[in-house]
């Protein structure tokens, strides 16, 4: 999610980092073609990491052009004067354990939370259904519901590794996709990664809910690193 204008009448503030949403106020320092380039460069490495037809080789793709973006990339959320010293994310080794193909329940009742990000306003995540994780836990299914839709799952978990915040599992929208096949949703908890807000206090992040938080640690994925 993007950065909020400081001087438009959305200009919001800053709420707990364990609540809904968080976010902070600063002016954007880059344009719509780097953000737009970004968004192309995360798209590609997902499709690379679809593509590879073993797991572990997926992720290894994924942290490498990962860092890349991050460490050089002008949208990074990486703080440019970071970047320099940016020595790649802290992600944990794969475990085939955590990867699940779930079939979606969507027999929920509606439910619709208005979300205040910056470069797309306030937009509405529309509960799509649930997921059950064995041994983990059920977490709800949102879509976002303005133009270009898309599926998004956040996820806090119990771990003192990880961001206090969350972390995003499938933004579909944004290009974080690990796809699917006839039996269900890809859902594999070793590409959670840090929201942009991890690395900027100044970025605008939609964070997990009640219903998007496990009771347990979840090991794997991207660890927080302050």
């Amino acid at each position: 999610m993007g950065l909020l204008d400081p001087t438009g009448p959305d200009a919001a503030q800053p709420v707990p980092r364990r609540g809904h949403y968080r976010w902070r106020v600063t002016a954007d320092p880059t344009t719509p073609l780097d953000r737009l380039d970004w968004r192309r460069r995360v798209h590609q490495l997902y499709g690379e990491v679809r593509a590879q037809a073993d797991p572990a080789a997926g992720h290894r793709c994924w942290v490498e052009g990962r860092d890349r973006l991050l460490g050089a990339h002008l949208a990074s959320p990486v703080p440019a004067d970071a970047r320099k010293r940016f020595t790649g994310a802290d992600v944990a080794p794969y475990d085939p354990a955590y990867r699940f193909v779930v079939v979606v329940d969507t027999g929920v009742e509606p439910e619709v939370r208005e979300v205040g990000t910056g470069t797309d306003g306030v937009v509405s995540l529309e509960l799509a259904g649930r997921i059950d994780l064995p041994g983990l836990g059920r977490l709800d299914l949102w879509w976002l519901a303005g133009y270009g839709g898309g599926l998004f799952l956040p996820l806090r978990d119990a771990s003192r590794h990880t961001y206090g915040g969350g972390r995003y599992v499938l933004d579909t929208v944004k290009g974080a996709d690990l796809g699917g096949d006839a039996r269900g949703l890809v859902i594999d908890l070793n590409f959670a990664y840090q929201p942009s807000c991890a690395y900027d206090e100044a970025w605008a992040c939609p964070l997990p809910g009640p219903g998007n938080t496990l009771d347990v640690a979840v090991p794997v994925g991207e660890r927080f690193a302050s």
